[in-house]
Parts: structure tokens; C-alpha cells; sequence
């Protein structure tokens, strides 16, 4: 691996960490626990500029540092496999959809990402009855994934115009 490379993942791991951590800390959207999810930023900008594998990398870099320092074995769970998801649906979606579409492929892996951890959820609890919160789930992911889908986009233009 290059340094370059190496460099990037390192400083994006570390963007994706202060990020997440400072939003873990903000008080939660319509029901406890529902957050942005602005890490995701760094995510799509790495799949886009680095390449999946350096993506994929960074994400995994993310939720274990930030479950060391934030969290428990329990939210380490619902961040891997709702980010896991997230990032196979959008790593997928970003051979169909152009780059400028970012908002879209967010959009879709905030449902996906929500989809994993209402899996998670059902199985700590023993209960499908977890996913009642799935249309209220739909709706903040159709809005936050478009932020920072629109968010990743604009960060993107900004990198391939200083390189």
C-alpha cells in the first residue's frame, strides 16, 4: 500500500471517529438512539475517491476505535452490521447510480443500515415487534441519508478541485 494511501485512510479514519464521537454526544432525532449518522460522509467520500477496499478500511477502523471509546459489545453489534450493510448496498448502488447521485446511494444505505440494526435489535430482544419502529426508521433515513449524501457530494467536488 502506498503511503499516500495509507495517509488518507489514517486521516479519514480519524475525521470518521472525531465525527461520530462528537455525534454520539448530541441529543437523539425522533426516538432515543436515532442519530445522523454524518460518519456515513466519510464513507461514501472514501468508496468515491479512494476505492472500496481502503472504503471499507476506514469503516471498520471507525466502528472498532469508536465502540472502544463510546460504546459496549451491544451498540459495537448494531454499528457493525448496520454499517456492514450500508456499505455492501452502497458500494453496490455506486455501479448503477453516477457519483454525482451520492444523496441516493446515501439514502438507500440509511434504510439498509437502519434495516441491520432493527436485525440486531430482533435478536437481542427475541421479538420481531422491533420493527414497528421501521416505518418511522424509513422516513429520518429518506432525510438524513439525503443530507449527507448531498453533504459526501459537496465534500467530494471540494477534493477533486484542490487535487
Amino acid at each position: 500500500m502506498k503511503l499516500k494511501t495509507l495517509t488518507s485512510i489514517a486521516i479519514l479514519t480519524c475525521l470518521a471517529l472525531v465525527i461520530f464521537v462528537v455525534e454520539s454526544h448530541l441529543p437523539p432525532l425522533v426516538i432515543p438512539g436515532l442519530k445522523p449518522g454524518l460518519s456515513n460522509v466519510v464513507t461514501l467520500v472514501a468508496i468515491s475517491y479512494l476505492g472500496r477496499k481502503e472504503a471499507f478500511t476506514i469503516l471498520t477502523l471507525r466502528i472498532l476505535l469508536a465502540s472502544l471509546l463510546t460504546g459496549t459489545f451491544i451498540s459495537f453489534m448494531f454499528s457493525l452490521v448496520g454499517g456492514y450493510l450500508a456499505f455492501l448496498t452502497m458500494a453496490l448502488l455506486l455501479n448503477i447510480f453516477k457519483e454525482n447521485q451520492l444523496w441516493v446511494v446515501s439514502v438507500f444505505g440509511a434504510i439498509v443500515h437502519n434495516f441491520g440494526q432493527l436485525l440486531v435489535a430482533c435478536v437481542l430482544v427475541e421479538n420481531v415487534s422491533v420493527f414497528y419502529y421501521a416505518p418511522i426508521l424509513i422516513i429520518t433515513a429518506i432525510i438524513t441519508g439525503s443530507f449527507t449524501g448531498i453533504a459526501a457530494q459537496k465534500s467530494l467536488d471540494i477534493i477533486k478541485k484542490t487535487k
